[in-house]
């Protein structure tokens, strides 16, 4: 899985640097705010518009998309309103998926807490979980910002992230409401393990072919710009959704999402962590301690693309989970 070939996201750290000594940098978790601090030897490299501008070109073409470098911003709260988003442009990433969207946002109620961390034997955080949901900003705020972010970058590549229930004509207004800010591609969200599950939203929708296949059908067929659909890792066969949603015309596929889990029970309530007001309910579970799961899923898409023939059409796959550096 070549870095010139692919699309690499980072769901929650990145490194951005403008200075090119040796230096000390801080690793930030875009899913959870919080920060590391590690010395790193080699030089930083200097970036200009997201581009090198000195060795190696690290541009690549997705779909027809030209990207500075291969580093994503992935859907979440570092694409929650235009100020990060821009932040994330300034930095240098290659791309920005915004927090995934949808027409109706009053359905949409996140709770406090909702973040979980699981630390390792000398105190570091090794794993996150978190049960926040999509945006629950106004869809026209959030138009009018991707509008914003386009005008003022219109050379960088902005990614709609958007999800709905099983409605077409939903799909299709979303879809074309996105496009008419400039919006450059779209991110599929059928994996958010606690995605409006009640609605047959985000994973509920992705674990059920069926119905996925018929989504990805109406999306395609109203789209005229690239499409991922992004998979969850919470089912038997991941290789399954991703072959239909290939058939079905997504010019890409991004793996993984969360995994559904439960950080833990506090001892002294026994209730779930994290826990609000006695009430919990499973989470998604990132960061580093994924990154050999996200890598097994990427590797099993990868063959089957393969097999079947797509990679040879031009079919992308992008890899999200415990992406914490380049190498």
């Amino acid at each position: 899985m070549g870095l010139s070939k692919q699309a690499c996201r980072s769901r929650v750290a990145g490194v951005g640097s403008v200075r090119t000594e040796s230096r000390t940098v801080a690793v930030r978790a875009g899913a959870n705010g919080t920060s590391r601090t590690k010395k790193l030897t080699d030089p930083a490299i200097q970036l200009v518009n997201g581009r090198v501008t000195e060795g190696p070109d690290l541009s690549v073409e997705v779909n027809g998309l030209t990207l500075p470098n291969p580093f994503v911003i992935g859907s979440g709260p570092p694409g929650t309103n235009y100020q990060v988003m821009k932040k994330a442009f300034d930095e240098g990433w290659g791309a920005v998926i915004c927090k995934t969207l949808s027409l109706d946002s009053s359905k949409v109620v996140n709770v406090t807490p909702r973040y979980a961390k699981l630390l390792d034997s000398s105190g570091e955080v090794f794993g996150w979980e978190n049960f926040e949901l999509i945006s629950d900003r106004p869809f026209e705020t959030m138009l009018a910002e991707l509008k914003r972010l386009k005008e003022e970058y219109p050379d960088r590549i902005l990614i709609a992230s958007i999800m709905e229930e099983y409605n077409r004509d939903a799909w299709d207004e979303i879809i074309e409401r996105c496009e008419e800010v400039g919006v450059d591609a779209f991110e599929i969200n059928f994996s958010c393990p606690h995605g409006l599950p009640e609605r047959r939203m985000g994973m509920a929708m992705g674990q059920d072919c069926d119905i996925l296949g018929e989504v990805c059908g109406w999306i395609s067929a109203k789209a005229t710009k690239p499409v991922w659909g992004k998979m969850t890792p919470n089912i038997t066969d991941i290789t399954k959704p991703a072959l239909v949603a290939a058939q079905q015309g997504c010019e890409g596929i991004a793996a993984i999402n969360t995994l559904r889990s439960v950080m833990g029970i506090n001892l002294d309530t026994l209730r779930p962590e994290p826990c609000v007001e006695g009430y919990s309910t499973p989470g998604g579970y990132s960061y580093r301690a994924v990154k050999p799961i996200a890598l097994e899923k990427v590797m099993s898409i990868s063959r089957m693309l393969k097999a079947e023939g797509f990679r040879a059409k031009g079919v992308s796959l992008s890899g999200i989970g415990g992406v914490e550096r380049g190498a």
